[in-house]
């Protein structure tokens, strides 16, 4: 609680987060204006700075350079400070001889001094003020792009200094995805389920997560977390808490990651380096997991007050904290001593403190709660655990791709769009056979047989029942919409189930792109047989909106004779049109052409370290944290193989890297029983152009 609230505050109060699911958040904030005003709650300001894209872009315009230049510069490059143009323009081919032309020059010249330079001002994700008196007497305020709201000129730094009570309204995806997750539950069970009620010492949960079986679960998805969580093996949920706090940017740049698993699992010995930090490192292991963590150890320490200590911890945050950070040091050197703390051990132990961010204590404990819930829901209740964070998207680290794949894995199939039975979302879908000779992506569907009721109204039991898989909804497929959706719907509503392709035409109106759209995700399979001829229905039949109405004549004798669509084909239109391809996966059909030196996801783990290994597949992660190296990840049909890439090796391939299909060499590396592949070369392999993007993150 010294973080928060302590005796010597000196006028300063705690920030407040709270998370809720975003249609929860939404309204709670839409209240908040209603209640207090637009003079007393306003949404807190973000000053919007210049970084390197967006310098590129906006110089560029003025300086009259060509625009299709600017956009694949700004499209090609890692770096995020607009002082590092010159380097990255220097890395690549085609805008390396210009880094000295007229113009160009100007613009790398402007770009480093507009570095940081702010550029608009924001909103804040969730801050918001409230206040006693009027706002307006202290900071100028203005209306938000959204009715109702207002936004002050101040970012939460000047909030803070100025002493205004700032509450984050947070929306968070993953408590989104847990109240669908228990509503379709209720639905389907007319049970509902309590979650604080549930065993937390749940074995097979435990086991599941043992084996990395994280994916689309929140905090302990990532690839970082995986290779974690696998080696911490938590057992309750306080290791649960020191998990999801581990895998963060300030416990990693002291190696404490490491450091605290093999304390945790192997015993090695290991002690403080003064008997004044157990109080606050015992509970880890001698490790600074929890931000307040600082604050206990300056206190014990060097006896700091509360507010000293906490103010040291948020001097680490600041930029051109050198000096500050220097004074902090010695006050530091001169408490421990005080406390008969060598000069050598207190400099040791002021060189764990660092600025780069780490949880709080209690923020880990509830997202460590948070993962275990979702963790225990993936478990028992796959099918609407899937479903639920379909509908949710955007969130977390994947695309709808690797989701798919994992819930094949979790025998829930994903069944193409269907235009007689889908909603806008995703459903769940009782009438799945996987006797059905069109495959693992289609389904029995009926058009004689009216569906009478709703998909979900059907009562099952807890968990997946046989006959029962995620049906894609209209939104998945791009480009349709929530109002053509919601034509769809209302038509089959009011005049039944369509009949034919003309019949869905006639009855929806909807246009000729989002007909197309629907053909080549697959949501017509069930009128249509062949999807090629089916496009060239609609060529002949669509009239645009506003000119005259056409007859229903018959087009039998202007239908083409052409070749239905390959395999290949079937699976290039729906990853354009949706995403992911739910037959299967594009590696299967690869493979055959690949050569039996490519290793499948599936055994690389039983190669020896240190043994070159070839590999294939779908980018699906791409991520450059503090370290040096940049980590990828590639997905094939059997699952997700990760790479590391050294700096050197990075500047060689950074643009094949940037493609979303890869064959890569490398070496198996097995260290801290983590196992990766150590990248040496990789090239381009040629798939469907609009392949699902990887989800990059620093």
């Amino acid at each position: 609680m010294e973080r928060f609230l302590n005796d010597d505050m000196d006028g300063t109060v705690p920030d407040i987060d709270l998370d809720f699911p975003r249609n929860v958040r939404e309204e709670l904030m839409k209240r908040i204006h209603q209640e207090w005003g637009p003079d007393r709650a306003v949404l807190t300001g973000m000053v919007s700075t210049y970084k390197i894209r967006g310098a590129i872009r906006d110089l560029g315009k003025v300086l009259g350079l060509p625009a299709e230049d600017l956009g694949k510069l700004a499209n090609s490059i890692d770096s995020h400070h607009a002082g590092n143009l010159y380097e990255e323009m220097k890395a690549l081919p085609e805008f390396r001889d210009r880094v000295n032309a007229p113009v160009w020059r100007d613009l790398i010249d402007l770009a480093r001094q507009l570095d940081g330079f702010p550029k608009y001002l924001a909103q804040h994700p969730g801050g918001m003020i409230l206040a006693s008196s009027p706002i307006t007497e202290k900071v100028p305020v203005q209306p938000s792009a959204m009715d109702g709201r207002y936004i002050c000129h101040w970012d939460k730094d000047s909030i803070e200094e100025a002493g205004f009570v700032k509450i984050d309204f947070l929306a968070l995806g993953a408590l989104s995805q847990m109240q669908r997750i228990l509503q379709l539950i209720e639905e389907r069970t007319d049970h509902y389920i309590d979650l604080s009620r549930i065993d937390f010492r749940d074995k097979q949960v435990y086991d599941s997560l043992h084996h990395a079986d994280t994916i689309g679960i929140f905090q302990v998805e990532s690839a970082a977390q995986m290779q974690t969580i696998s080696r911490i093996k938590p057992v309750n949920l306080t290791d649960m808490a020191c998990e999801v706090a581990a895998v963060r940017p300030g416990v990693g740049v002291k190696d404490g990651v490491n450091q605290f698993i093999k304390r945790r699992t192997q015993g090695i010995s290991w002690d403080y380096d003064h008997p004044l930090e157990e109080r606050a490192l015992k509970r880890t292991l001698g490790i600074i997991l929890f931000q307040d963590q600082i604050n206990h150890v300056a206190m014990d320490v060097a006896g700091f007050s509360a507010q000293k200590a906490n103010k040291l911890r948020l001097t680490f945050n600041r930029r051109n904290n050198l000096a500050l950070v220097e004074r902090y040091r010695k006050d530091f050197m001169e408490g421990a001593a005080k406390n008969g703390v060598s000069k050598e051990v207190a400099g040791r132990i002021f060189k764990k403190f660092n600025g780069h961010y780490m949880f709080p204590e209690s923020h880990a404990f509830a997202f460590g709660v948070t993962a275990y819930h979702m963790s225990w829901l993936k478990y028992y209740y796959p099918l609407e655990f899937f479903v639920a964070i379909f509908n949710e998207q955007p969130m977390g680290f994947y695309n709808l791709e690797t989701l798919k794949e994992d819930a094949r894995r979790h025998n829930v199939p994903v069944l193409n769009p269907d235009i007689n039975i889908s909603l806008d979302r995703c459903i769940i879908y009782p009438g799945y056979s996987l006797s059905d000779p069109q495959g693992a992506g289609h389904y029995f569907n009926d058009p004689s047989s009216k569906v009478t009721s709703h998909p979900l109204s059907l009562k099952h039991g807890a968990g997946r029942c046989a006959g029962e898989a995620l049906l894609l909804g209209f939104l998945n497929i791009k480009g349709v919409g929530q109002a053509s959706a919601t034509a769809i719907i209302e038509a089959r509503e009011r005049g039944g189930l369509f009949t034919s392709l003309s019949d869905v035409m006639l009855r929806t109106g909807l246009q000729r792109e989002k007909m197309e759209s629907l053909v080549l995700a697959g949501a017509l399979s069930g009128l249509v047989a062949d999807r090629r001829a089916a496009l060239w229905e609609i060529g002949l039949r669509y009239r645009p909106s506003g000119s005259q109405q056409s007859l229903d004549l018959p087009i039998e004798q202007d239908m083409a004779r052409l070749p239905d669509f390959t395999d290949w084909e079937e699976m290039a239109g729906e990853y354009r049109t949706m995403g992911l391809y739910p037959a299967g996966h594009l590696m299967s059909k690869l493979r055959p052409h690949l050569g039996h030196e490519v290793v499948p996801s599936d055994e690389i783990s039983l190669l020896d370290d240190g043994c070159d290994v070839t590999v294939a597949g779908l980018v699906i992660r791409r991520q450059r944290p503090l370290s040096k190296a940049v980590f990828l990840t590639l997905e094939d049909e059997f699952g997700h193989m990760p790479l590391v890439v050294w700096p050197k090796t990075y500047d060689r391939y950074r643009l094949v890297l940037r493609e979303p299909l890869l064959k890569v060499w490398g070496t198996v590396s097995r260290r801290e029983g983590t196992l990766n592949i150590v990248m040496t070369r990789a090239e381009e392999l040629q798939g469907p152009r609009d392949l699902p993007a990887a989800r990059s993150r620093r």
